[in-house]
């Protein structure tokens, strides 16, 4: 490999993606960051973030995304902001990586020796209008999320409403019950997809109350913006009808960022998630992989972070046994 080569791409801009390019840059690798087109990753489109250590008073999503890009270029990453990667191809020197400036509007080539994949994973939604205000990140409206792990707490004591009738609807469902005073899981059927105990389980807890056959039409908010009813619409007559709640919780899935390395040979499962060899290893040599582009089961700040960490870890180790 030629020396002149850089050593290490990282590609993505969320937890993970961050914390890689802090210890890459740490250990002198000189790390390249690619954002993306959404530069520091789903935290943008949240507003208070309570459960990241270090801030007892919380911290708004954007200005955590913000530190954590100051902290990566104190430490020498080069950040390429709005770069995103249209492919990966491994050559005999490294890889090859496609980037759309989308500023400067141009594709250009760019080899290195090692990747970092950390291009997380997309929330599915609806689509509905006035749904991009609630997830651009300025507080504009809230009341709804794709994770009630991280927002759960601040729907003390209110009806709440969860979308969705697989697995991760019951947790998210049964998650909430330890703060809404109760909890509507809305789902387009007339059974839960989940798993026969996870259903029995849910549907037994006194604070979940099931609404069959509906899907949202739309959101109501306040004049403050917040959240304060939705539309239901009846998969079956089509009729509709308000329902009155703080907050929704979107259980409809999470869409791994991985289209861009079709091609690569990179193992992924059936959802399309990385599989890992060990670590942060995938199948294929030099590419690393952290984040929620990996993990369909934490999908936490905290936990994408750790990732980041061991994925730089990894990929020093790498290069190093073949400098």
């Amino acid at each position: 490999m030629t020396a002149l080569m850089p050593a290490l791409a990282i590609i993505g801009s969320g937890p993970a993606g961050y914390t890689a390019a802090i210890y890459a840059a740490r250990a002198n690798l000189a790390p390249v960051l690619f954002t993306g087109r959404q530069a520091g990753g789903q935290l943008t489109t949240t507003t208070e973030v309570e459960n990241f250590p270090g801030f007892p008073e919380g911290i708004m999503g954007p200005e955590l995304m913000s530190r954590f890009e100051q902290q990566a270029a104190r430490f020498g990453t080069v950040i390429r902001q709005g770069c995103e990667i249209l492919s990966v191809a491994k050559t005999a020197e490294g890889f090859a990586l496609k980037i759309n400036d989308l500023y400067q509007g141009s594709e250009t080539v760019e080899t290195f020796q090692a990747v970092i994949i950390a291009t997380g994973a997309s929330a599915r939604y609806l689509g509905l209008p006035g749904e991009a205000e609630f997830l651009d990140g300025t507080g504009k409206k809230t009341g709804l999320t794709a994770c009630a792990t991280c927002d759960g707490a601040f729907y003390k004591n209110v009806e709440v409403a969860v979308v969705g009738g697989g697995d991760t609807a019951c947790e998210e469902a049964s998650f909430l019950t330890k703060f809404a005073s109760k909890v509507h899981l809305l789902h387009r059927r007339t059974e839960l997809r989940a798993s026969k105990v996870m259903a029995s389980r849910t549907l037994a807890n006194p604070k979940i109350s099931p609404i069959w056959n509906v899907t949202l039409g739309g959101y109501q908010c306040d004049a403050k913006g917040k959240l304060e009813g939705v539309t239901l619409v009846d998969t079956v007559t089509g009729a509709q009808r308000p329902l009155a709640v703080k907050g929704v919780f979107m259980a409809i899935g999470h869409t791994p960022n991985t289209a861009f390395l079709a091609g690569t040979g990179v193992k992924t499962d059936k959802d399309g998630y990385i599989d890992v060899e060990h670590g942060c290893h995938t199948n294929v040599e030099g590419l690393f992989a952290a984040g929620d582009v990996r993990d369909h089961h934490y999908r936490q700040a905290i936990s994408a972070a750790g990732m980041g960490c061991m994925a730089a870890l990894e990929a020093e180790r790498w290069l190093a046994a073949r400098a």
